[in-house]
This record gives C-alpha cells, structure tokens and sequence, in this order.
C-alpha cells in the first residue's frame, strides 16, 4: 500500500519506519534538517538498544512530488495540520482515507455521531470548516496515539516506550479500509485495535491532557508534581468532574474513575508534558484541540465549565504574551459543492 505520513517527526517518523521496514510504500513529509538528513542517510530508529534503518522511504516536503496515496496519516499537532489542509490535497485520490493521528477533539468529531449533534463543526479545532470542507469528513479515520518518542538528532528517532496506535472509524462500523491498516500496521510489530467507539479512547487520552498539559505548562511542574502535589491534584480533579460531564452529555463512556486516571498519570514519572515542552523550545502550544474544544462542546450541550474556563483563559494568556498561540490562517469564503469535490480529488 502507498502510505503517506504527513509530518514524520518523533511519532510520524516511528510509524512510517516500521511501516516501510514491513515493506509499505512510505512517503514521509517533513521539513528542515530532520527532511535533510532523512534524504541522505534514511530515518534511523533507536528502539531498546537495537537500530534500525528506513532507507526505502520517499522523502520530501512537497506533497504533490508524492502523487495520490492510499492513505495519509496527518501526525501534525491539531493546528499544525489546520494549515497544511490545502497541502494535503494532492495526496488525495477519490477514495483516500485520512487517519487523524492527533492528540486533542478531531476536527471531525460530530460526524456520523448518534444524536443532535450529528454534524456539528468545532469552531475552536476548524476554524471555517477549512479540514471539513476541503477534505470531508467522510475520509477521516480515528487514531489514538499512544507512543512515547522523541527526535534524538536529525534523522534519528528514539522510542521511549509504547506501540499502540488505537484505530476507529466515525460511524463505529468495522470498515474494509480500517482492517487494512490495522493489518499494516500489525505486520510492522505495532498494535492498532479497531474501537466501535473511537470517541471514549479519544476521551480516555483527552480527559488528562486537557488538565495535565495546562497546569504544567502553567506552573513548570512534571507530571508526577501535577498529580500528586495536593493544590494542582485539586485543580485537574476539578477540571475532569467539568469534562466528565461533558463527554457523558455527549454519550461518552468514561470507563475508569478520575482517580485511577490521575494515579496513573502519577506513574509515568517525572515526564514534562508536550504543553511544557513547547512552552520551553518556544513552540506554538496546542491549546485549542487539547481544552478551548472541551469549553466550546461544554456551550453547545449546555455544561458549564468554569475551573475549565479559568484555567483556559490562563493559558490563553500566557501563550499570547510569549507569541505561541496558534493563529489560523484566514479560511477565506466558504466553498461552493462543486469546488469542494474539485479540491477532494486532486
């Protein structure tokens, strides 16, 4: 299969290497030295001591040198792949699924969701239903990441800990397309289950790091300092009782208690969240998908989030003021249904 990683950083990079190592057709898209020095040398993976070499895959940070694929796994940060939209476009064939690797509420969310809602567009991860116009949400595949890696040197990716990449479509179903990848990627010596309910593992992840990543980013705490010191213990309880609510307004399982959830959390060490992370390098923080989109879903089904707000609205601040809050790009008018399939099968 030709297989697209759209951003092959730390987590893209680990995924496309074992992909193309099993013997898929990769493209990795990527930029600066990290691109340079997959190009001349391949992407190296550290993985317990032993390495391995991706030479096989095509490498660029033009997507159309790429041509149509069939699939295109976006491993950008929520706003990051806002911006890339249009790029992705020559990547697509009338077909070509688009697997949202992503921390945070997907752009794609209320599509096919049971209920009200269903077709709800999020203002706070779409602005302009950019992803959802341009794209369509009837491509999008769920993905759960749960990897730990990070980027050692250009062109060299260090796996911490973690293989799993939990996979699900929209509507539920077990599709034809899911179980293809799923396969792929269990052939690469990754764990990728199907969910019939994508959005309770996006919950699962979401409902720490909508707490976790604020704090510590608020407060230069590691994760085991926000999840045990009694005052920010408080803080992300109170946050996820807010966003419990939510999910479950939602039809969200939350099928382990808060406790259990921060208690792990706890376990993981003295781990700095990717907020801290970004908020040290000088990066742009991912807010939006990680907590304004919990605030917003808290509007629209009629839950009132305060701890939540309060702590937003620090964040929101503290990021402006270093200039690492995301600005989109203006979405421009909307699009007619005849440009939007224009744009779909590039």
């Amino acid at each position: 299969m030709k297989i697209a990683v759209y951003g092959a950083g730390a987590i893209g990079g680990y995924l496309g290497a074992q992909l193309a190592l099993a013997g898929q057709d990769v493209t990795l898209i990527a930029r600066g030295p990290h691109l340079a020095a997959m190009k001349k040398n391949g992407l190296k993976l550290l993985i317990k001591g032993e390495e391995k070499i991706a030479e096989n895959c095509f490498c660029t940070d033009d997507p159309a040198e790429a041509g149509p694929q069939d699939y295109v796994i976006m491993a950008l940060k929520a706003h990051q792949a806002y911006s890339a939209t249009d790029s992705v476009l020559p990547l697509l064939g009338p077909d070509t699924p688009v697997v949202t690797a992503q921390n945070g509420v997907p752009w794609w969310y209320f599509h096919k969701l049971p209920g009200a809602h269903e077709g709800h567009r999020l203002d706070s991860v779409d602005p302009g239903n950019v992803q959802w116009e341009r794209l369509g949400p009837e491509r999008a595949i769920g993905c759960v990441v749960y990897p730990a890696t990070n980027i050692k040197e250009p062109g060299v990716i260090e796996h911490t800990y973690g293989n799993k990449f939990t996979l699900g479509e929209p509507d539920g179903t077990t599709s034809d397309r899911c179980k293809r990848l799923s396969e792929a990627m269990e052939q690469a010596g990754l764990r990728a289950p199907i969910r019939d309910n994508i959005r309770d593992d996006i919950w699962k992840k979401l409902w720490g790091n909508l707490c976790f990543n604020p704090i510590s980013a608020l407060t230069g705490a590691t994760l085991d300092v926000v999840a045990t010191d009694i005052p920010t213990r408080i803080l992300a309880r109170q946050m996820m009782l807010e966003a419990q609510e939510v999910g479950i307004a939602l039809g969200v399982d939350f099928r382990i208690d808060i406790h259990t959830r921060i208690n792990g959390a706890a376990e993981v060490g003295a781990h700095k969240t990717s907020m801290l992370q970004d908020l040290e390098k000088g990066r742009q923080m991912e807010i939006d998908a990680l907590v304004t989109s919990v605030s917003e879903m808290g509007r629209l089904v009629g839950v009132q989030t305060p701890t939540i707000d309060a702590v937003l609205g620090l964040i929101q601040q503290k990021a402006r003021t270093l200039g690492l809050y995301p600005t989109f790009p203006d979405a421009g008018p909307p699009l007619s249904p005849e440009d939007r399939e224009d744009q779909r099968v590039h």
